[in-house]
């Protein structure tokens, strides 16, 4: 135990030696955090719509106010030629063209049927396919609205309607913060704890102390201990600061308890601080380890589950996300935070991050090697 009290101080000290790291660990965090939940907005504004409007009737104006009144597009243009539209498609001024053919009006009124096309940019699918189902969305409100103003109802409303009423469980005003907010949190914990430590070894290696070590009678598991808890103490100092700056910044309070979190916090870095010392065993200079930990980063943050959902993977992708940390305590931060899950719920995700920190310390346990 003495020999891990010294290995810990030394670790302690050449952490908070460097201002750097000082930096690296505790500012950065915060200031990713408050700026990255603004800007990974999911909620789709500002659609910019070019109109062309051959009629000028007063139910193709009103149709037009009734898009700009929703909220979502923004009018960049209304012009009597569809080239004009395509036009503003082509230099990237719009998003969608909404085309109103002549008689609009009169079709409506006599035919009891009219239509109009729509032209989608389809550059960003996302916002293709959001901005194409709102227009459809408020055309379809439109449509039923006209309808309902003509019917003369008598005692019994011949027009049959069906209401509906619903409650959004566990985020009732959809606010896309209360899910993003965690995540990002955990991908700024993931980030950090893995890069230091992949980096830890290979620079004893760089810089020659790790020959000095290996003549020592330090055993191989407490060396592995003495690189790890103080990431790990350091890890969960992170989620404390970027717990308060969401609640301090955005307002979120967990619905379940800090102690569920923290549990599966503390098994969560030993599994991401054992994959970067399991990293730095293997590489030759930190620059190999840089590179190694960021190919992996990129694959746990893009199919964590934050951006995209597991469940619309393809199978073999679903395959690879149950080998991936992340993913596991993106979903339990969510149904802590959110649902106010506790230990008994999170029991299969703890299980297997458990595995997963056994099997990875493990391993970089035996991987090193002591040269004299």
């Amino acid at each position: 135990m003495r020999t891990l009290k010294f290995l810990l101080q030394k670790e302690f000290r050449q952490i908070f030696r460097d201002p750097a790291i000082l930096r690296l660990i505790f500012i950065m965090p915060v200031i990713q955090l408050i700026v990255l939940p603004l800007a990974a907005d999911y909620e789709m504004k500002n659609i910019n719509l070019a109109v062309t409007d051959h009629d000028h009737s007063a139910y193709s104006r009103e149709l037009v106010n009734k898009i700009k009144a929703s909220g979502y597009f923004k009018l960049v243009t209304y012009n009597e030629a569809y080239k004009q539209s395509l036009t503003a498609i082509e230099n990237d001024q719009a998003d969608l063209i909404l085309e109103i053919p002549v008689h609009f009006e009169k079709d409506l009124v006599k035919e009891d049927a009219a239509k109009v096309f729509v032209s989608i940019n389809a550059i960003n699918g996302t916002k293709a396919g959001l901005g194409g189902a709102y227009l459809q969305t408020i055309l379809r409100d439109y449509n039923q609205a006209v309808r309902e103003k003509w019917i003369q109802f008598p005692r019994i409303k011949l027009l049959p309607t069906i209401d509906i009423t619903y409650a959004n469980w566990f985020n009732p005003h959809m606010n896309y913060k209360y899910f993003m907010v965690p995540g990002i949190l955990v991908l700024l914990l993931t980030m950090i704890g893995a890069n230091l430590t992949a980096i830890n070894i290979v620079r004893e290696k760089e810089i020659g102390t790790i020959e000095q070590i290996n003549v020592t009678p330090i055993r191989k598991h407490h060396f592995i201990l003495g690189k790890l808890i103080p990431f790990w103490i350091l890890g969960l100092v992170i989620l404390t600061l970027g717990f308060g700056v969401a609640r301090i910044v955005y307002g979120i309070i967990p619905a379940g308890s800090f102690v569920t979190i923290y549990v599966f916090a503390a098994v969560y870095l030993l599994a991401v601080l054992g994959l970067g010392l399991l990293v730095s065993t293997y590489a030759a200079t930190q620059q190999q380890a840089m590179l190694v930990s960021f190919f992996i980063m990129m694959i746990f943050i893009l199919m964590g589950g934050l951006y995209t959902s597991i469940d619309s993977m393809p199978e073999w992708a679903k395959w690879i996300t149950r080998f991936n940390p992340v993913s596991y305590f993106i979903d339990v931060m969510r149904m802590v935070v959110l649902k106010g899950s506790g230990l008994t719920d999170i029991s299969r995700q703890l299980g297997i991050i458990a595995l997963f920190a056994v099997v990875l310390n493990t391993w970089a346990i035996l991987s090193y090697r002591k040269r004299s």
